[in-house]
């Protein structure tokens, strides 16, 4: 499977971004092609619908990997109760082409116990651009952040951190292999 990660922070350090690189190396683990695109390392202009020239750079990067994608994984911090800036303004630049059909992954770190307001608002973006959402989504609240600073690259160690990443992560792939008409391999 072709997936694409879009690490929506524009923080450093962000834990949305570590559960972003802990799911590409784990999915890579598994045999899949994964593309990680880090909003902090590749930072894109200001979305407008009134300037549209041809698009290059990072934006012509994301388009191009987006189009080639069976599935799509979306993580991004919880701010105020919503997605991040950043996150929203690479899914402006993305459309019903980029979406239509793929399964999309919902994915956040949130200061709170869980960051569900940011993860339903994602899930009514990933509709409205005609994507599946995963039946799974990921919320790693206040308290787990720091399993993901800790983990070891040891994908099958057992807490309820990574038990979870992982249950999200292999619904995410069946139901990604089911839809492009791959054999289920998770």
């Amino acid at each position: 499977m072709n997936i694409v990660i879009i690490a929506g922070s524009n923080r450093k350090d962000a834990t949305s971004t570590k559960l972003a690189e802990y799911a590409n190396k784990y999915l890579t683990k598994q045999g899949h092609l994964v593309q990680l695109f880090d909003l902090y390392k590749q930072p894109l202009p200001f979305y407008s619908p009134d300037v549209t020239p041809e698009p290059d750079g990072a934006v012509a990067e994301l388009q191009q990997a987006m189009l080639q994608a069976d599935g799509v994984i979306l993580a991004t911090p919880e701010y105020h109760g919503s997605i991040s800036g950043v996150l929203k303004n690479a899914l402006d630049f993305l459309g019903q082409t980029h979406f239509n059909g793929k399964t999309v992954l919902s994915a956040s770190s949130a200061g709170g116990p869980i960051g569900t307001s940011s993860l339903l608002q994602l899930q009514a973006i990933v509709r409205n651009l005609h994507g599946v959402n995963s039946p799974e989504w990921i919320s790693i609240g206040y308290g787990q952040h720091s399993a993901l600073s800790e983990a070891s690259g040891d994908y099958e160690q057992s807490n309820p951190v990574f038990d979870r990443i992982h249950l999200a992560l292999r619904t995410f792939i069946d139901l990604a292999e089911r839809l492009s008409g791959e054999p289920a391999r998770v």
